[in-house]
């Protein structure tokens, strides 16, 4: 297809540090840049140094190696600047990532040739209040998630959309979703699948009690309010990073982003759906247990 790309000035290649296939691969990816005359940086994704870099808009595109949470952490990193990812798949599932690892010596050229598309994907933006003092604050690309802790009881949590009541769940947690997060903890929990491109929140909750059990695609543009109430255990989950702990009465709010993510693709867009099935069919994350 088409573009009006111009050619990348400094590209960043970033290994998930735990899989020594994906650094490797990163190191071969990195010396092919550099001989096409491309300056390149290559590292783990955690290298301070590097990320840095990408936060003071040195580099132009990120190519991303490992699984879907890869591409999470690739997304919260590069979003903020408005750097493309470009995802090589040594993980096992790979709904965000675009090619596998045995195939991007073919796919160079096209890269550096400018023949591809940008998919944009919107990011939420979540601020955990207590009273009037803002306690933290994410940008995410996935879910965010309030939940119970480790006591098997559910929590109260009272749901504003524009500031104006919409229910109160009596449940183990309830979902804030992206579209792009419509495939994952929400699909798990019986959400619907949404298209990627769309700008709505999908609100989800985790096993309800004689409460709510349907998912609520709130309209583009809109943003929701979750009050914790409890006398037990709670916590914010941000895309499944490290859970934050939540009193009573504090309050959650979620919004679409002001940043996007983008992911270069090859395919033409109806890969989504193409790609569906053979993702629903088998979750390779199980392994083989038989």
């Amino acid at each position: 297809m088409s573009t009006t790309h111009t050619r990348f000035q400094r590209i960043a290649v970033a290994a998930h540090p735990q899989l020594p296939d994906a650094i490797r691969l990163s190191a071969q990816i990195a010396s092919a840049l550099e001989q096409q005359g491309v300056p390149v940086r290559n590292g783990l994704l955690y290298d301070e140094s590097l990320r840095e870099g990408i936060a003071a808009h040195e580099f132009d595109l990120l190519i991303a190696l490992g699984g879907d949470g890869t591409m999470l952490r690739a997304g919260h990193l590069c979003g903020p600047v408005g750097v493309p990812i470009l995802g090589i798949n040594v993980g096992r599932f790979g709904f965000l990532i675009e090619i596998q690892q045995n195939q991007w010596l073919d796919m160079l050229p096209a890269l550096l040739e400018g023949d591809f598309w940008l998919e944009k994907r919107m990011m939420l933006s979540a601020d955990q209040w207590r009273e009037s003092e803002r306690l933290g604050h994410w940008e995410v690309l996935n879910e965010i998630v309030v939940s119970r802790g480790q006591m098997v009881r559910p929590i109260h949590l009272a749901a504003h959309v524009d500031g104006r009541f919409l229910a109160t769940f009596v449940a183990d947690a309830l979902i804030a979703a992206t579209a792009t997060g419509s495939t994952a903890y929400a699909l798990a929990a019986g959400g619907p699948i949404l298209p990627p491109e769309l700008r709505n929140i999908l609100l989800v909750a985790v096993a309800p009690h004689l409460s709510i059990d349907r998912a609520i695609v709130l309209p583009e543009g809109s943003a929701v309010s979750i009050v914790v109430h409890k006398d037990h255990q709670a916590v914010l989950s941000p895309d499944g990073q490290l859970p934050v702990s939540l009193v009573d009465g504090d309050r959650v709010e979620v919004r679409a982003s002001e940043h996007t993510a983008q992911f270069i693709r090859f395919q033409d867009p109806g890969y989504f759906y193409r790609n569906l099935t053979p993702h629903m069919n088998q979750n390779p994350a199980t392994g083989d247990h038989r």
